[in-house]
C-alpha cells in the first residue's frame, strides 16, 4: 500500500478510531486518515485488523519492526478495500523438516501481515509425524524422528546423517490456532491419508499391508518421492484413524479438515488378498474404487461433527465424495471438473503457486526443483481457471494457496529465501482483483518499499539479482523440470 506522493501529512499518535459496519463486505475496510486522526470501519473484526495491516504499511517499515514505532506522519487518504478471495492460504510443510513452534508463529505473523487468512499446516507423512495423539503415543515416540536424511537429488547420492526429528505438543498447536485466530487465520490441519503414511506404519505396523510386506521392517522414511507403503483398508484401520482424527478435531476447530488423498500408489493393495477381498466385500469395483471409498467415509465421519473434507485432486478418482472440496495441485483441470460437478475448489497448482520450485534458472540457484516460477509468473496467477471463468461455476472457487514442501529448506533461512518475495505477489493475487494488476507497479513498489518491511521483520528473502553467497547450496543436486507447464507448448 501506498498513498499519492503530494498527499498533506497528518501527525499520528498512535490512535486508532475502529468500528464494524455489516454493510461493508466481509473483512472489507475503509481507512480514513485526517486532520481529526484516523479511523478504520471493517465490515466484521477481520476487516478492522486488515485495515491496521495497511496502517502499518503507511507508517513505514520500521512499524513491522516488533519493537518498531506506532507513530509518526500519516498521509492524508481514504483507502477502502475488500479481499476478493475468501480463502487465501499459505500450506507449509512441517513433516518433512520440521518448523518448531517459535517458526510457525513466526510464520502467522508474516503471513498476516500480506492479509492471507488460512494457515495449512501439512503434519504427517512418510518422513515425519508431527503431531501428538495421546491414544497412539509411538506416532510420536516413533513417527517423529528420522535416521538421516537425503540431500537433493541426482547421482552421486547425498545424506545428511544427523538425525532428524520434533513435534508439536497438543498444546502446542493449541496455542498456535489461538496465536493464529487472534490474527483471523485459519489453521486447517491435515493428516494425509491413505498414501504418504509411512512413519505412522513404522510406529504401528498392523497399519500396513502385512500380507504383501514384512511392515515391521519399515523405519520412518529418509528419502524422498512417491512411496508404494500405504495403508490398508481394514475396519481396525479406520478406527485407528478415526481415533487420530477425533484428537485432532479437539485441537483444531477449522471446519475445514484436510485428508491429504494424494499418491496413494496402488500396487500393495492390487498383490493384497486381503486388499482384494475387501474391493469384493465393498463392491468398489478397483483399487481406484477402494481409495474412493475410503475417503468417502471420512467425508461423512467429518460431516457428522459438523466438518468438511478437503483433499488434494487425487480424490477425484473413484468418484468424489459427496461434500468433498478439492485442493487442485496437478494443474487446473482437477480444480474444473470438482468445479463443475459442483463442489468447492482451492486452486494451488504446482506450476504456478508451489514456491519449493526455482525462482530462476541462475547458476547458484539453491538446489534448484521444479519448473521456474518467478515473481513475475506468481504475481500473473489468477485463481479462476479461464474455462471456469464468466461461468456459473467460477462462485466454486473458494481462492488459493500458495504452497511450501520443504524436502530441500532444512531450516527458516532457506523457507524464506524460498517463500519471499514470491509469497507477496501472491498476497496480492488473492486480495486484488485480476483486471488493472500491474506488474511493473508492483515490482517499483517492491523496491521503494516491501523489501525494506520484509527487512524490518527479519526475512531471509531472495534478492532481486538472486541469491546471496550464503543462500546458494554448492554441489547438492537438484531436479529442474524441463517439460512444458500447464497451457505452454
Amino acid at each position: 500500500m501506498s498513498a499519492p506522493e503530494d498527499a498533506a501529512r497528518v501527525p499520528f499518535d498512535g490512535m486508532v478510531r475502529t468500528r464494524v459496519d455489516p454493510a461493508l463486505p466481509s473483512e472489507g475496510y475503509r481507512l480514513t486518515v485526517g486532520a481529526d486522526g484516523v479511523e478504520i470501519v471493517g465490515g466484521d473484526e477481520a476487516g478492522v485488523f486488515w485495515g491496521r495491516q495497511t496502517l502499518r504499511q503507511l507508517l513505514g517499515p520500521d512499524a513491522f519492526r516488533r519493537a518498531g514505532s506506532a507513530t509518526g506522519e500519516l498521509p492524508q487518504v481514504v483507502v477502502e478495500d475488500a479481499p476478493r478471495f475468501r480463502w487465501r492460504g499459505f500450506m507449509l510443510d512441517v513433516a518433512r523438516h520440521f518448523t518448531p513452534k517459535s517458526g510457525v508463529l513466526r510464520y502467522i505473523d508474516l503471513i498476516a501481515a500480506h492479509k492471507l487468512n488460512v494457515l495449512h499446516l501439512h503434519l504427517t507423512d512418510d518422513q515425519g509425524w508431527r503431531v501428538e495423539i495421546k491414544r497412539y503415543p509411538r506416532l510420536t515416540e516413533v513417527g517423529s524422528s528420522r535416521r538421516r536424511t537425503k540431500l537433493g537429488h541426482g547421482r552421486p547420492e547425498r545424506w545428511d546423517e544427523r538425525p532428524h526429528g520434533g513435534f508439536f505438543t497438543q498444546d502446542d498447536l493449541r496455542e498456535i490456532v489461538a496465536y493464529a485466530a487472534e490474527r483471523h487465520i485459519t489453521v486447517v490441519p491435515e493428516i494425509d491419508l491413505p498414501g504418504h503414511m509411512q512413519a505412522a506404519i513404522a510406529a504401528y505396523p498392523e497399519l500396513g499391508n502385512t500380507d504383501v510386506i514384512d511392515t515391521a521392517a519399515l523405519e520412518v522414511k529418509t528419502d524422498w518421492g512417491v512411496n508404494p507403503h500405504v495403508l490398508n483398508a481394514e475396519e481396525a484401520t479406520l478406527r485407528f484413524l478415526e481415533g487420530v482424527l477425533e484428537e485432532v478435531l479437539d485441537i483444531f476447530p477449522s471446519r475445514f479438515v484436510h485428508v491429504g488423498g494424494d499418491e496413494c500408489p496402488k500396487d500393495e493393495w492390487k498383490a493384497s488378498p486381503s486388499a482384494q477381498a475387501r474391493i469384493r466385500e465393498l463392491g468398489v469395483g478397483d483399487e481406484d474404487g477402494l481409495q474412493s471409498w475410503i475417503i468417502r467415509h471420512f467425508d461423512r465421519w467429518l460431516a457428522e461433527r459438523g466438518r468438511r473434507l478437503v483433499g488434494w485432486d487425487e480424490i477425484l478418482e473413484g468418484g468424489l465424495a459427496e461434500g468433498a472440496t478439492v485442493m487442485s495441485w496437478r494443474g487446473r483441470d482437477g480444480g474444473v471438473t470438482a468445479a463443475e460437478a459442483g463442489h468447492d475448489v482451492v486452486m494451488c497448482p504446482m506450476q504456478e503457486v508451489y514456491l519449493d520450485h526455482r525462482q530462476s534458472d541462475h547458476p547458484d540457484e539453491p538446489v534448484p526443483f521444479g519448473w521456474i516460477e518467478t515473481l513475475r509468473d506468481v504475481y500473473a496467477f489468477d485463481p479462476v481457471p479461464p474455462k471456469l471463468a464468466g461461468t456459473g461455476h467460477a462462485a466454486r472457487v473458494l481462492g488459493a494457496q500458495a504452497n511450501m514442501w520443504t524436502e530441500q529448506t532444512e531450516n527458516q533461512q532457506r523457507i524464506d529465501y524460498m517463500v519471499f518475495p514470491r509469497l507477496a505477489a501472491f498476497a496480492e493475487a488473492v486480495w486484488s482483483p485480476s483486471e488493472g494488476r500491474d506488474y511493473d507497479d508492483f515490482e517499483r513498489r517492491m523496491r521503494a518499499e516491501h523489501y525494506a518491511r520484509l527487512d524490518a521483520m527479519g526475512v531471509d528473502y531472495r534478492r532481486p539479482d538472486g541469491p546471496l553467497p550464503y543462500q546458494q547450496r554448492p554441489g547438492i543436486l537438484g531436479r529442474p523440470y524441463t517439460s512444458p507447464k500447464y497451457g505452454e507448448s
